[in-house]
């Protein structure tokens, strides 16, 4: 069937009457803060711990804002005989966001899970050199990263949460364990010392 002729004018201007008609509201910001989508992109943290020094986020980054100097470290061997083992050491990670267009590349082709995604967006400075975020800057962010959502809420919990999980009960049953063997041993003991004052005075009365 052909669409009637004038029917997406009368569309469009539904469209506009709704808007009309609603009431406006302002944002108080900065007073009131936004309420921002889960997955905003703000600025982005850097776990330290977790970079290897491997550079694929600076070599992927479309603007090449990412910043990265290291330097390398023998590490002896973790056993008798074995040999040195060389590895790299961060020494500098920035990014610049002055240039930085929020793509998040270097986010995705990370492969240790080093950098996240942030919420926080109030960093204006007066100095464009003052964007050049150092890796201590960085590494504040991260307080900010939000908890990632469950993909399924039915799904099986994270192999690394189970494992830490199952680690602490063992640790816990083993402490209650100890606990009560140490119980056990006391109240062995307490008869025995009774046993031994009976024994000790009967001698003496005799």
């Amino acid at each position: 069937m052909p669409p009637i002729p004038g029917s997406g004018l009368a569309k469009g201007l539904a469209v506009t009457l709704r808007t009309m008609t609603k009431r406006t509201v302002t944002a108080q910001y900065p007073d009131v803060q936004p309420e921002l989508p889960p997955r905003t992109r703000g600025v982005i943290g850097l776990f330290e711990e977790n970079c290897t020094v491997c550079m694929l986020c600076a070599r992927e980054c479309p603007d090449w804002c990412i910043y990265i100097d290291s330097h390398k470290e023998t590490t002896p061997p973790a056993a008798p005989g074995g040999r040195e083992r060389s590895r790299n050491v961060l020494d500098r990670f920035a990014i610049d966001f002055a240039l930085c267009m929020y793509c998040g590349i270097c986010i995705e082709v990370c492969p240790f899970d080093a950098l996240f995604w942030s919420p926080e967006f109030e960093y204006a400075e007066t100095d464009i050199h003052e964007l050049t975020h150092e890796r201590d800057k960085l590494r504040e962010w991260m307080w900010t990263v939000p908890e990632p959502p469950a993909l399924d809420p039915g799904a099986e919990e994270p192999k690394e949460i189970a494992a830490a999980r199952k680690t602490a009960d063992k640790l816990q049953a083993q402490e209650e364990r100890e606990a009560q063997e140490a119980r056990e041993a006391r109240e062995a003991q307490g008869p025995a010392e009774d046993r031994s004052d009976r024994a000790a005075g009967q001698e003496g009365q005799e």
